[in-house]
């Protein structure tokens, strides 16, 4: 029996457009994403890094040039340097919720740690813009001529800013309380990308032309050795957990580790052509480098595994990587919440801070941390057993005590914040 011609005609059209549904709709990643802004493409990459693949490509203003996820990743800001925007990415549903207007050609982005504030380099009005996060508009406005990039002190007191006004290139330092600037630091070439260390006592700069890294102690602003690399550095980082420091060497296509106490390469790894940008993965297992040169990300594990490659847009630069799946910090969060339900205690990291600091448990209760800050810390006691090294933002680590007494400890990656725990023995209950 022939099939009716109007009939054909529709079920051809419900084909097209479950085809289109499909394509439309987000697909869902089982591990932490990363977001990979395509230059010449005017879009987002979104990579599965579980799946090492794609799984969204989200148009954003044009010129996608700098990106930053809010702490937790439920948000990524992307700056259109091309544009006078920068777009704001629900990283549920992968899609650009709001376009905000911050003024001409936005390049650099800096987040504080509680995610309140976003700093925007805005190169064509020379100003560094203060974005209220949850009002969602410019706030405060600092002058800084050719603002590039921006990087703010982990305790979140000052932000240093690489200007890139021709031949008065400095680091413009903005005390973020007052929001003025209190000292310029001249340098003889062009800022290119600032990154603080974890703990926040050294500064990584690198310079158009100079093959090294500069490294500046942040406590006096002054400078120490450098450390030499190959030709072209572009960012160089130190994350917490890692015991070298990184940097993309643009020039021989690399990534070199380096001794952040040495200030000498430990080694080098190949990646794409051009590489302009790094991440740390959520395990702090593998480095993610964007290839702008060759169209693709590298991931590297540094274990010494094999590296793969995964393809994205045209020109891809910075990138970003989530620290915690959503539905992974979803399951956190009810893990928490249900060991609070059972009567475990708790203590929250924030503000770079154990609350509270002094927190009394029976033998045998489950004593929860909640990192609900916007950087990594970790729970080291001094005698030396049962902690964590790493606890990445949104993450929760538990731990149960078998004997009585006080149990001292720190964070591994910032050991100035100090609290204990006082084991007492069950208290008998009719």
């Amino acid at each position: 029996m022939l099939a009716h011609p109007a009939m054909s005609r529709f079920a051809r059209t419900l084909v097209v457009l479950s085809a289109l549904a499909a394509s439309a709709a987000p697909a869902l990643a089982a591990g932490p994403k990363a977001y990979v802004g395509n230059f010449k493409d005017n879009t987002v990459s979104v990579i599965d890094t579980a799946a090492e693949r794609v799984v969204a490509t989200v148009p954003v203003a044009a010129g996608p040039d700098g990106i930053v996820l809010a702490p937790g990743g439920r948000s990524a800001f992307v700056s259109g340097s091309s544009a006078s925007a920068v777009s704001e990415i629900d990283t549920a549903t992968d899609s650009v919720t709001r376009s905000i207007d911050v003024g001409k050609g936005p390049q650099g982005l800096a987040m504080t740690a509680d995610g309140k504030w976003l700093l925007v380099a805005v190169n064509g009005d020379d100003r560094v813009a203060f974005v209220d996060t949850a009002a969602h508009g410019v706030s405060a406005s600092v002058a800084v001529p050719k603002p590039h990039t921006i990087a703010i002190r982990p305790d979140g007191r000052q932000a240093y800013v690489a200007s890139q006004e021709p031949g008065h290139f400095a680091l413009v330092v903005i005390d973020m309380a007052t929001r003025a600037v209190v000292t310029q630091i001249p340098l003889d070439k062009p800022p290119r990308d600032l990154e603080f260390d974890a703990d926040g006592k050294s500064l990584y700069l690198t310079l158009a032309g100079v093959p090294a890294v500069q490294v500046l102690d942040a406590a006096t602003n002054q400078w120490g050795a450098p450390v030499s690399t190959g030709v072209s550095p572009h960012i160089a980082q130190h994350f917490a957990g890692m015991a070298s420091g990184v940097v993309v060497v643009q020039g021989p296509g690399e990534l070199m580790l380096f001794d952040p106490v040495a200030r000498a390469s430990v080694r080098s790894i190949g990646v794409g052509k051009q590489p302009h940008w790094l991440d740390l993965s959520a395990d702090g297992r593998k480095l993610w480098v964007s290839n702008e040169g060759s169209n693709d990300v590298s991931v590297v594990d540094l274990a010494g595994g094999p590296m793969h490659t995964v393809a994205v847009g045209n020109a891809p630069r910075k990138i970003a990587v989530q620290r915690v799946a959503a539905s992974q910090g979803a399951k956190a969060v009810q893990a928490v919440q249900a060991t609070h339900a059972a009567g475990s205690a708790h203590v929250a990291i924030r503000n770079f801070a154990f609350e509270p600091a002094q927190v009394t448990v029976e033998v045998g209760q489950t004593l929860t941390w909640q990192n609900d800050d916007g950087a990594p810390h970790g729970v080291v006691f001094k005698n030396g057993t049962g902690g964590i090294d790493l606890l990445l933002p949104g993450k929760a680590f538990a731990r149960s005590f078998d004997k009585p007494g006080v149990y001292e400890y720190a964070c591994s990656v910032h050991p100035y914040m100090t609290a204990r725990v006082t084991v007492v023995a069950p208290q008998s209950r009719s």
